[in-house]
């Protein structure tokens, strides 16, 4: 995707499918605006068309002169604009079969239909935003709560690239002096005092930040979401609990064994916090080919969940499938739902939780409501439990995965740098230590990502951004 042509005009409907009140079409390139003045006839006549303002007129089809659809149309001269190149925007009715009829006559003027992301890409290879910015800008689509997006649009913003800019003008700093070192040994410089200040240099200025930032990639909760996978044997109520915490009727609920048979996810907010909740298959053994797929499905759900709701029938025994679940959980955040609170309880049950591991414990009943509240509290309590529940505040939302690989690569070498100050490695091993630790803080901002990574990264971005 990388090795596209500049010169190339690209064009792509960069509203979502479906009937709405607007549709926007938006070129970008050096035919944008010869295209969009074959293709648009104002209803005025122009001389030149102004920068960032919007004309009314009519789509016409460059055949025929027929219009096609009255329209508002912005002109935008570069370097004024969102990818640094011309762009054109068409705001039209919307609707699948005039945004395409639009879009072909653009298409059919000498643009090519854009590829997922590619306008946030030249927007990157011209210069106006780094990588941590471009990958931002799905971090404001996708996020998911009213903080997350507040995190996303700071990220957006710079505030994370420009952290790791400071990072990176430190090791500047900091290789400076060691290089000097090594290229005017003769020149006065004490190769003892040196080693005695970069020890500080690199360990205050460079691994401690470096881990801090790494943690902050707590924050990214607000913006991904949990996620919290409901899990139990057959029948324990888990279906009933899915539809009680969203207010509706989402998963089929009946008194047979084994109703569940894939897992059902829907999402919702408790506090302001995002959580993706996965209903699944009951645990037990599986009587035909369907339901061992299904329990196979769920025991994958389990391992890949941020927080795990363990349903538990409050009014019989202990199974040996609870059992299962439990040494599942492993290190995996978890709560034990006793479900079915409106029955008497087991007295077995009340006994065999004594030796239960120290999760938190809260008695429910789907069926009636009853401890709902309480159990919506402890899922908040249990995920933020870090103190992620800080009050809205200039921090980045957090390194993505991508970022978080980069950061740990850049600590390692850091550190191993660190170790040399102290065993008095040859100088030249410490300065590789810190040029590889800024080639990896580099690879985050974009500055030596190589072209598989930028490829990877912008496959991920919706057609028209």
């Amino acid at each position: 995707m990388t090795s596209g042509t500049p010169n190339d005009t690209i064009a792509a409907i960069v509203t979502p499918p479906g009937r709405a009140g607007i549709g926007i079409i938006r070129l970008s390139g050096p035919l944008s605006h010869p295209i969009a003045k074959t293709v648009f006839q104002p209803k005025r006549a122009q001389d030149a068309f102004e920068s960032h303002r919007l004309y009314l007129g009519h789509v016409v089809d460059p055949g025929t002169g027929r219009p096609v659809d009255e329209v508002l149309l912005s002109f935008m001269y570069a370097p004024q604009t969102y990818t640094r190149e011309d762009i054109v925007e068409i705001n039209s009715h919307s609707g699948y079969a005039l945004l395409e009829t639009i879009l072909r006559f653009v298409l059919e003027q000498g643009a090519r239909l854009a590829r997922p992301g590619e306008f946030t890409l030249r927007a990157f290879l011209n210069g106006r935003i780094d990588l941590t910015q471009a990958e931002a800008v799905m971090d404001v689509i996708n996020s998911r709560s009213e903080k997350g997006l507040f995190l996303a649009s700071q990220h957006m913003s710079g505030l994370f690239g420009n952290q790791v800019e400071q990072l990176k003008s430190h090791a500047i700093h900091i290789l400076a002096s060691v290089e000097a070192a090594i290229d005017f040994p003769d020149e006065g410089l004490e190769t003892a005092s040196l080693f005695a200040g970069w020890p500080d240099a690199i360990e205050n200025g460079l691994i401690t930040p470096v881990k801090k930032l790494i943690r902050s990639g707590s924050n990214r909760i607000w913006l991904e979401g949990i996620n919290a996978v409901i899990a139990g044997r057959v029948n324990a109520g888990k279906s009933s609990l899915l539809n009680r915490l969203l207010n509706e009727e989402r998963a089929i609920v009946t008194p047979f064994p084994g109703t569940t048979r894939d897992f059902i996810e829907s999402g919702m907010e408790i506090e302001g916090v995002p959580f993706r909740l996965v209903d699944t298959a009951g645990f037990r053994d599986a009587v035909d080919d369907v339901e061992h797929l299904g329990i196979s499905l769920t025991e994958k759900k389990v391992s890949e969940a941020d927080l795990l709701l363990i349903v538990m029938d409050w009014s019989r025994p202990l199974s040996k499938e609870d059992r299962s679940i439990l040494s599942r959980a492993g290190d995996i955040q978890a709560i034990l739902v006793l479900n079915k609170s409106d029955l008497p309880c087991n007295p077995q049950e009340a006994s065999d939780l004594e030796a239960l591991p120290d999760f938190p414990k809260v008695r429910i009943s789907a069926l009636t409501g009853e401890g709902m509240d309480d159990l919506r509290n402890a899922m908040v309590e249990t995920v933020l439990r870090d103190g992620s529940e800080g009050s809205l505040s200039l921090e980045p939302v957090g390194p993505n995965l991508r970022q978080q690989q980069a950061l740990k690569q850049a600590l390692g070498f850091f550190a191993a740098s660190l170790k040399g100050t102290s065993e008095e490695v040859p100088l030249e091993i410490i300065a590789l230590e810190l040029k590889s630790g800024l080639d990896a803080l580099g690879e985050i901002t974009g500055e030596t990502t190589n072209e598989d990574v930028l490829d990877a990264v912008f496959s991920q971005f919706c057609l028209g951004k």
